[in-house]
């Protein structure tokens, strides 16, 4: 047993969040709301070339690509992590029996990349990237995706994947009630940012609730982009004009963790929230138990 295990792979680093990618009905609302208000720089999409991808940094981004015709509410197609090592990434998962391709693939802008599904049935994709030099997108109103969400049923699933199989560790956990628990944020293992299990209540189980709404669904599916203040990052907005026409908080606010936040939403309804890297309140629920990321 003891040589079984020595000559099995050793798992690559991941390191953060590489994108999120969504679904839009209008793209050329879309296109208004991330470059104009959001400030990324729109891309060709080298995964798919009838996507657009819009730029926060050289190394994050937002991936927006065509709804299809049985989407029904959602608007999630995948989140994707970053690794140094998409082939030992891939070896790595199918000698321990997780479904993967057979290869990875190689895209034009030098990337290597493929996805998986977790448990419940959401797709997860390794970037392992190649430095294109791209400067910093000047208008962006953040450079750091430092975490992503998505709607969860069943929280034991979802750990034997990204806990048990891929090393993800404990960041912080809350509710919107005692006793309750609604979100389950956990590190990626060789960086800071992070995933957050948006639970659900009723049946556990894979797939998306019959009755959930687009709008509520948009809500859990969402990204963060960090901010040294959010107050300033909203103040940014607003003088600009940048948030006009745009379904968005009125203000912003202390969340559960105690740190600053404001959401706005996409035309399809997808959020993205501001976020302050660090807490200037005492979180409720439980304490942080790993650093924050940083700018």
């Amino acid at each position: 047993m003891a040589a079984a295990q020595s000559a099995m792979p050793a798992r690559p680093k991941i390191t953060g969040i590489s994108h999120l990618a969504v679904y839009t009905s209008d793209a050329r609302a879309a296109e208004r709301y991330y470059v104009d208000t959001v400030g990324a720089v729109k891309l060709a999409d080298p995964e798919n070339a009838r996507g657009v991808k819009y730029a926060l940094s050289a190394t994050q981004w937002v991936e927006v690509l065509p709804l299809p015709a049985n989407a029904g509410v959602n608007r999630l197609d995948h989140v994707a992590f970053t690794t140094d090592d998409a082939e030992g990434m891939r070896t790595y998962l199918a000698a321990r029996g997780w479904k993967t391709p057979g290869n990875v693939a190689r895209l034009e802008d030098g990337s290597r990349r493929f996805a998986v599904t977790d448990p419940e049935g959401n797709a997860v994709e390794f970037v392992q990237l190649r430095d294109d030099g791209m400067a910093t997108p000047p208008r962006a109103i953040g450079h750091h995706i430092i975490h992503v969400g998505f709607l969860v049923r069943d929280r034991a699933k979802e750990d034997a994947f990204y806990r048990a199989l891929l090393g993800f560790k404990p960041y912080w956990f809350g509710g919107m009630e005692e006793g309750k628990t609604d979100w389950v944020s956990q590190q990626v293992p060789d960086g800071h940012d992070w995933l957050e299990y948006m639970m659900t209540s009723g049946p556990s189980g894979s797939g998306i609730p019959p009755t959930i709404s687009q709008q509520a669904l948009g809500v859990l599916d969402h990204l963060s982009v960090g901010e040294r203040s959010v107050d300033a990052a909203f103040a940014q907005l607003e003088a600009s004009g940048r948030l006009k026409g745009v379904r968005a908080d009125e203000h912003t606010q202390i969340g559960k963790d105690g740190k600053g936040q404001f959401n706005l939403y996409d035309p399809d309804g997808i959020r993205l929230e501001l976020m302050n890297f660090h807490a200037t309140e005492k979180p409720c629920c439980s304490p942080f138990t790993a650093p924050d990321p940083a700018e």
